[in-house]
């Protein structure tokens, strides 16, 4: 019966048309969006690095003052117990009749920032709008005056614009309005932004546990990451879970000349270099014992789903630039539906007009694994660091001494950052008909469905604490850059975030 209500839902005949309100909230926009653009530009400016506590409490009030211009109720900064830690701005608004209340999150901090890696003439709390991708040639658009539309297809390039400011903001002004032209809401709309989200949301269970009553509802919806990269528009069942670790391998207590001492004394990079390549084979397949084997199997549902999802892999080879994906046996989706093990970053001695002909002291690994249903962040951690250990590695987690040094001929520390398991949502809640119906309203195209995301959001969190359900509803474009320089959202995918929020303020389950 479940396969046979997902198949009627998924795979429906039904011609696609956007409904009136749909219309209206357009035309709302493109009226107002001058001053829409404005205030997104402000929000942008303002610093927002997860580290900068002081930037991101000047968030939270932009936030929080915005909800209270738009007329949102019980607008106040959630704390977690521990000091120093970014409130969550939360808003409410009680609809008279309403039987469901959903929540919308998006989070306000950002990654962390090295402008000088930023093109030139960009800056990552400086927003420019530009007329296409900036590494293809594009250039900057002066902000255009009232007599002058905005170009769909420009982009605005700056820190947060796609993760997850554009959430916050399509969220925002998608109930602004639905207020403004004279609708209203069909379910209880509550507002919950966090900004400890690039952080790793460590705290976010105190915020959660503290305000059980206030954060009762039917459904989260999040709002942070990127559409299908086909521009259609997806509802998301599921997110990856995440965990780090860093791997430090030593050589001599000294830099070495590399003619007098090369072949001699042992070189970190190279053994850094050699451990990492046992733990993958040429297909991408991850070898550390144990990787795979507590993977739940994906449903007979999730499988159709995945099925029905329009391949993308070689729009994306040419896009990229590069020939063969790391597994030629299974395309993007399946990848995603799998746990990863992946390498962030190489340090060791210095490269291009900085190399020097020596022997390094150290060599250092950034990797970070993903899970899926059934890992546990704990555990996986666990996983590689006995691979390490069955090569013979004496493991230590901070520098090590003298002393070991010369007791063991293979040291590496590693240092295991904090984590969180993946979480998913059946497919076949009724809900779930009720949010693809939504989207459904604003789009002409087929809207895609998919188990899980390949990032990464701490929704167990939701699940454990408040035992609630998520749905993850993305907005940005694919080639949106989070989490890397030249961050930028194209106001299509800005424009068209606000509608879909709307449409799932007004929806019901009637």
């Amino acid at each position: 019966m479940r396969i046979l209500f997902f198949s009627i839902l998924f795979f429906s005949s039904t011609l696609f048309a956007q409904t009136p309100e749909i219309i209206t909230i357009r035309k709302y926009r493109q009226v107002n969006e001058h001053r829409i653009m404005k205030d997104y530009f402000n929000f942008l400016s303002i610093p927002n690095v997860a580290s900068d506590t002081t930037s991101l409490l000047k968030n939270a009030y932009f936030i929080s003052d915005k909800l209270k211009t738009i007329g949102v109720k019980q607008v106040q900064l959630l704390y977690p117990n521990t000091k120093g830690i970014p409130p969550a701005v939360y808003g409410e608004i009680n609809v008279p009749n309403a039987t469901q209340t959903v929540i919308f999150y998006a989070h306000y901090d950002g990654q962390p920032v090295d402008s000088s890696k930023w093109f030139p003439g960009l800056h990552p709390f400086k927003p420019i709008l530009m007329d296409g991708i900036v590494t293809n040639g594009a250039k900057a658009v002066a902000f255009p005056d009232k007599s002058q539309a905005f170009n769909p297809e420009w982009r605005i390039y700056g820190r947060g614009a796609s993760d997850d400011k554009a959430g916050v903001m399509s969220i925002v002004t998608a109930y602004e309005a639905i207020i403004a032209s004279g609708l209203f809401p069909k379910v209880n709309v509550k507002f919950f932004f966090e900004g400890e989200e690039e952080a790793g949301s460590d705290h976010l269970f105190e915020i959660l546990e503290q305000n059980k009553s206030l954060l009762q509802s039917d459904l989260w919806v999040i709002c942070d990451g990127p559409v299908h990269q086909t521009g259609k528009k997806l509802v998301v069942f599921g997110v990856r879970g995440d965990t780090h670790l860093e791997l430090t391998t030593f050589g001599p207590l000294r830099p070495l000349h590399s003619g007098h001492y090369g072949n001699w004394a042992p070189n970190p990079a190279m053994e850094l270099a050699q451990l990492l390549s046992t733990m993958k084979d040429k297909n991408g397949k991850v070898t550390i014992k144990g990787f795979y084997d507590d993977v739940l199997p994906l449903s007979a549902m999730e499988k159709a789903a995945i099925k029905a999802i329009p391949p993308v892999e070689t729009q994306l080879k040419n896009e990229l630039g590069f020939l063969n994906e790391e597994s030629l046996s299974r395309g993007l989706t399946e990848s995603i539906n799998l746990p990863s093990l992946n390498i962030n970053g190489l340090q060791s001695a210095n490269v291009g007009k900085l190399s020097a002909n020596v022997i390094p002291t150290k060599a250092i690994a950034s990797i970070d694994l993903r899970l899926v249903a059934g890992n546990d962040w704990q555990r996986q951690q666990q996983k590689v660091i006995n691979h390490i250990k069955s090569l013979g590695y004496f493991v230590t987690d901070k520098e090590p001494s003298l002393e070991e040094r010369k007791s063991h001929s293979k040291i590496i520390q590693i240092v295991a950052s904090s984590g969180y398991n993946a979480q998913k949502t059946p497919m076949d809640l009724p809900i779930a008909k009720m949010i693809i119906a939504a989207l459904q309203a604003t789009t002409n195209e087929q809207v895609i469905l998919t188990p899980t995301s390949g990032g990464s959001l701490p929704l167990f969190v939701f699940e454990k604490y408040l035992k609630a359900k998520t749905i993850s509803i993305p907005v940005a474009n694919h080639d949106n850059n989070q989490h890397a320089e030249n961050e930028n959202i194209r106001l299509k995918n800005l424009f068209e975030g606000i509608e879909t929020m709307a449409a799932i303020m007004l929806q019901s389950n009637k």
